[in-house]
């Protein structure tokens, strides 16, 4: 008997081994990961999962990190671990990745930590110094914190990671940009035409603009070309051109805007008066791109001073360009003419360039990190067919009916438009001023009307001719002399959370928004309903907003709210319709180019007429030249080209306008998925406010709730030990 109980312990003993060994197999090969963030800040989203399981080329992702950093630093490391882990779990098996033990400490090193600091410096990663706390001291210690990604012949580096923040969004898109490079790279029907522009005559003043180097520069360009050809399948060609030996080349430097440098006889005459130009121009098909290669400044006491372009650079400045001039990116279209605001221009020089060039910069560059901005010109050319979506903002001059007869063609494609409009035009008054009042005049405000209403009418929606004012507004802080405090700022409404669509998912991290000098936009329910289309309200202002229209004045000191609540509404700012929109040139003509030179149409007016004669054009018909009702498209409106100024977002994308703004250019391009990625690290997500009585109760329930407890908790403890002890005198009574 006590051998089949023995037996049995045996056996059910084995039986929990292998139940137990089989589970830890299962939980290798298998397992289930929970993130419980609000925005799952620890799992990666479906675009990384879908761009790292399509890979059709290997790709090395080389860690450089110092180990042992204290924190935050070995939070940030930790959590890279992690991110590639997740990586590999949903990559192919082209996808890798290594970390490679650096040290930045002096002292000793092994042979490994050298051999992998020469490694890092030979991918341009370098230490950097980073701030620690020990001991109650403040010091300085050099740390590796970068990484670099191989696919195929490619290189990407991102040289320092200090904080998890938009780590897995930077890694994602940067590998997306690698795979779509090598794709188009390998489909260029023609090589990429590097034209160095370099006067041999240049040579004999170099030592006098302390550019001993510059005669080295033919030389070291054309093998850093020769390098970048391995890596970019053999797609550039180079040619040195010198404008000293042949004249003919002087129209294509002026043509090409390249630095032309000219000197009278230097040295006593041992240096003849000469001229000399350099510069590196690519091109491929149409598009041309200028490097320059000389630096000219001119400082005060030191006067003029040349420096070089450094070389070692050189590799990363040309691969940049290769980029832009191939679009690797995808194509965003921006309406360049019509008087809308103006993209910063390099070639522009002057003080109105300048103006106009800080004007949207931010914007150009937080576009630019995925698309590549495409200028359109509607009076000249038709919008490019590969194009998604077209940005209008701020357009101040009228369109042909020929002209809005392309936007409404373009969204009857299925393609979407990101409208910034404004209602007004802004007026500055004239330099002079009437001074005998004692003050300036401030700007007037026009009623803009460009053409672009009737459209949108006809899809439903219309810009109120009136400005939105907000007691929920910016609030300026004024300086000591100006009496000091805080002045309202009405026409800046101040958007709260709860003023905004979350239900999206792009809009989902939203939580509040800052405008300025913003329209309200006024929906026809019953046409939406009619055609079909769903508009979603994405923010609006807040239940102590009004309506400024006739006489427009945005002094602050001239702007009272109005007495009467009747007045006071919440007005929706901006709009995301979606659908199949109706033509608004639907059984109409197609409306007529007009010609630019009319002059010459009166002068050839006979023969015109001669030959209209002889063949009646208006006999020749055609079907489908005009798309009635279009394919499922998108349009974003806001009454307010202010959202893209440099004073509402910031560079590095981090504040809820410009992630707001790109998110919305996701969407309309078919990439809501990078959006929801960008949007996975909240910044700002303040507290929804509360009334006065809620404040007053929470206020008061903190101050006397505490006692109160400890007074019920005491009167609990009290009568406790009173129903005890008299329980234990009755049991000794009995």
């Amino acid at each position: 008997m006590d051998v089949r109980k023995r037996s049995g312990m045996y056996m059910k003993f084995l039986t929990y081994l292998i139940v137990i060994v089989l589970i830890n197999v299962v939980g290798m090969s298998l397992f289930i990961r929970m993130d419980l963030t609000e925005n799952g800040i620890y799992s990666i989203s479906q675009a990384s999962k879908r761009v790292v399981s399509t890979l059709s080329e290997p790709l090395t992702i080389k860690v450089f990190f110092t180990r042992n950093l204290p924190a935050p630093h070995n939070n940030t490391e930790r959590y890279l671990h992690d991110l590639l882990e997740e990586y590999s779990t949903y990559a192919n098996q082209y996808f890798n990745y290594r970390f490679y033990d650096v040290s930045a400490e002096e002292g000793d090193k092994s042979p490994e930590t050298r051999e992998n600091q020469e490694l890092a410096k030979s991918y341009g990663i370098y230490p950097i110094q980073i701030r620690i706390i020990r001991e109650d001291e403040v010091k300085f210690q050099r740390a590796y914190m970068g990484l670099v990604l191989i696919h195929g012949d490619l290189i990407e580096r991102i040289p320092t990671i200090t904080s998890m923040e938009r780590l897995e969004y930077k890694l994602t898109t940067t590998i997306q940009k690698l795979n779509n490079k090598i794709s188009a790279l390998l489909r260029l029907p023609e090589k990429i035409r590097l034209k160095l522009f370099f006067s041999s005559s240049l040579k004999v003043v170099a030592p006098l603009m302390r550019l001993d180097k510059l005669p080295e520069l033919p030389d070291k360009l054309e093998r850093v070309v020769k390098e970048l050809n391995h890596k970019v399948y053999g797609k550039l060609e180079f040619q040195h051109l010198d404008p000293t030996k042949d004249e003919s080349l002087e129209s294509v430097v002026e043509e090409y805007h390249i630095l032309n440098l000219k000197w009278p006889a230097l040295s006593g005459g041992r240096v003849q008066p000469g001229k000399g130009a350099i510069g590196l121009v690519m091109e491929y098909r149409d598009k041309v791109a200028k490097i320059p290669l000389i630096r000219v400044t001119r400082l005060p006491l030191i006067g003029t001073h040349y420096e070089l372009v450094d070389m070692e650079k050189m590799e990363e400045i040309v691969t940049g360009h290769v980029e832009s001039l191939i679009d690797i990116h995808e194509g965003l279209g921006y309406l360049a003419d019509h008087g809308t605001l103006e993209l910063w221009d390099p070639s522009t020089e002057g003080p109105a360039g300048r103006k106009d060039r800080d004007a949207v910069a931010i914007f150009q560059t937080l576009v630019s990190e995925n698309y590549t901005m495409r200028s359109v010109n509607l009076r000249d050319d038709a919008i490019p067919e590969d194009l998604k979506c077209l940005v209008i903002a701020r357009p101040t001059e009228p369109f042909t009916d020929y002209e809005l007869f392309q936007i409404d063609q373009f969204l009857m494609r299925g393609k979407a438009l990101a409208l910034f409009l404004d209602a007004f035009k802004e007026v500055a008054p004239p330099r002079q001023q009437d001074r005998s009042r004692g003050f300036d005049r401030g700007p007037t405000y026009v009623s803009l009307n460009t053409g672009l209403e009737k459209l949108l009418e006809h899809y439903g929606i219309r810009i109120k001719k009136s400005y939105v004012m907000d007691e929920h507004c910016y609030r300026q802080q004024l300086p000591t002399p100006f009496g000091g405090g805080e002045r309202a700022i009405y026409f800046a409404p101040v958007i709260k959370n709860q003023f905004i669509n979350n239900e999206l998912g792009f809009m989902e991290i939203i939580k509040g928004l800052i405008t300025l000098k913003i329209s309200p936009l006024e929906l026809n329910a019953e046409r939406i309903t009619e055609t079909g289309l769903r508009a979603h309200r994405l923010f609006a202002s807040s239940e102590k907003s009004w309506e400024m229209s006739g006489r427009i004045n945005l002094n602050p000191l001239f702007i009272r709210p109005p007495e009467s609540d009747d007045a006071y509404a919440s007005l929706p700012l901006a709009y995301l319709l979606e659908g199949e929109f109706p033509s608004y040139f639907s059984g109409k003509a197609i409306p007529e180019k007009k010609s630019a030179d009319e002059s010459a149409e009166k002068e050839d007016g006979k023969e015109r007429t001669e030959e209209k004669a002889d063949v009646d054009l208006s006999k020749i018909t055609g079907e489908g030249e005009i798309l009635s009702r279009g394919k499922p498209g998108k349009i974003f409106l806001v009454g307010s080209s202010e959202m893209l100024r440099d004073n509402l977002l910031d560079a590095k994308g981090r504040s809820p306008n410009s992630l707001f703004l790109m998110n919305v250019l996701d969407f309309l391009n078919n990439r809501e998925e990078i959006a929801v990625m960008r949007s996975k690290v909240q910044h700002f997500n303040p507290l929804r406010d509360a009334g006065a009585g809620l404040k007053t109760f929470v206020k008061s329930l903190n101050i006397v709730g505490p006692p109160v407890l400890v007074v019920l908790f005491g009167l609990m403890v009290w009568l406790h030990r009173h129903s005890r002890k008299k329980r234990i005198q009755m049991m000794f009574e009995k």
